[in-house]
């Protein structure tokens, strides 16, 4: 994530940030132009003080407040480039459920932020494309308690994970080190890249060499994790336990923790972070490169272990938990570099032609999922 200013009084703004503090202009994203921009009203549209030559609209969810980004007038759409992917909200009119929506909302944006910047297909239902990536966002009724999930495309969010009591309760009883809005983002959205990036791209042996054989049964190895747990010694190879229990949850961990690395440490560029440790075997590093832009996993790591060893010190100071409380390995790097790799489309190729792909599949992962009952 990057740092914004106004552009009417120079006032910092966070990414969140409906008007200036300081000098009470309206504020709104322009996801075009990567900028939180100062705005004006003019008549039924407004001029946003970083591109004043276009009139912009806010997005529809806006009415609501559960949305902050801009529309240009001339693209005809009435919602912003994160919520065209919306295809079901919950019952707003109920106050708590309005208010769990909003946080809800606040982690897609971050979410499209770094698929935007990664230059990811970002299909919408509108778009007429095959395989668009959908959301919905629901909430639990007396018989039917939603599960958080992906299934061929669509990405369903449980209300209740914006509940921070009940999001708690749920990561303690899962002994989880880390669970929030924006993981589920982009763990979820990890499962559908894998049908887009590896399955219908061809990546299907690529895949296998480096997080093994997908095609075995889902629902028993789901079963057997909450069974029996992880591995032994899954910290070896693993970037998480639950990256343990199948290739394809093994992929979406790593891919998480790839949306991860990049967005913190583009904080982390935007404020010029140096960790230069006063104990001589400590790690440092000086964040001054666009993590977006990075060659290849190694320069990512070369900044993320300092940050993340110095960051965790100061939560542990405050009573706080490990803001990254992961320890990667040296195959878990591997999957990572993967990861970077296929969306950068710098993956080796073949060196032998590919044997014919089966035929495409759903994955499942959600309804196997609801069978087990996780999370």
């Amino acid at each position: 994530m990057k740092l914004f200013a106004c552009q009417n009084c120079g006032n910092p703004l966070y990414f969140e940030n409906t008007r200036c503090e300081r000098c009470q202009h309206n504020t709104g994203y322009i996801p075009e132009l990567e900028v939180i921009s100062a705005v004006k009203p003019d008549a039924d549209k407004w001029i946003a003080l970083a591109d004043p030559g276009k009139r912009y609209r806010f997005c529809a969810n806006w009415e609501v407040h559960a949305c902050n980004w801009l529309v240009r007038t001339d693209s005809g759409a009435t919602h912003c480039r994160a919520c065209q992917h919306n295809r079901t909200i919950p019952d707003i009119s109920d106050p708590s459920h309005h208010a769990l929506w909003q946080r809800i909302e606040q982690a897609k944006r971050r979410l499209v932020y770094s698929l935007i910047k990664l230059k990811l297909p970002m299909p919408s239902q509108a778009s007429g494309e095959q395989s668009p990536l959908v959301f919905d966002f629901l909430a639990d009724a007396p018989e039917q308690r939603i599960m958080t999930g992906h299934d061929d495309g669509i990405v369903t969010i449980s209300l209740r994970e914006a509940d921070d009591v009940a999001r708690e309760q749920t990561r303690t009883f899962l002994h989880e080190p880390y669970r929030t809005l924006l993981g589920h983002f982009r763990h979820e959205v990890g499962h559908y890249y894998w049908d887009r990036l590896v399955r219908d791209g061809g990546e299907l042996e690529s895949f296998r060499a480096v997080f093994g054989d997908e095609s075995s049964d889902y629902s028993a190895a789901l079963q057997h994790y909450y069974d029996n747990g992880p591995a032994p010694n899954w910290q070896l190879n693993f970037v998480s336990a639950y990256a343990t229990m199948h290739p394809w949850e093994d992929f979406a961990e790593t891919w998480a923790h790839y949306l991860h690395i990049v967005d913190t440490l583009e904080m982390a560029y935007a404020f010029h972070l140096s960790v230069n440790p006063r104990i001589e075997e400590a790690p440092s590093a000086t964040v001054d490169h666009n993590p977006y832009r990075a060659a290849n996993v190694t320069a990512l790591m070369e900044a993320w272990l300092p940050i993340t060893f110095a960051v965790n010190s100061l939560n542990r100071s405050m009573g706080q938990p490990d803001l990254y409380p992961f320890i990667i390995s040296e195959p878990a790097i591997a999957k990572l570099q993967y990861v970077h790799d296929l969306i950068h489309g710098t993956l080796a190729k073949p060196q032998e032609p590919s044997k014919p792909q089966p035929a495409k599949q759903k994955s499942g992962w959600l309804r196997a999922k609801r069978l087990i009952g996780a999370a």
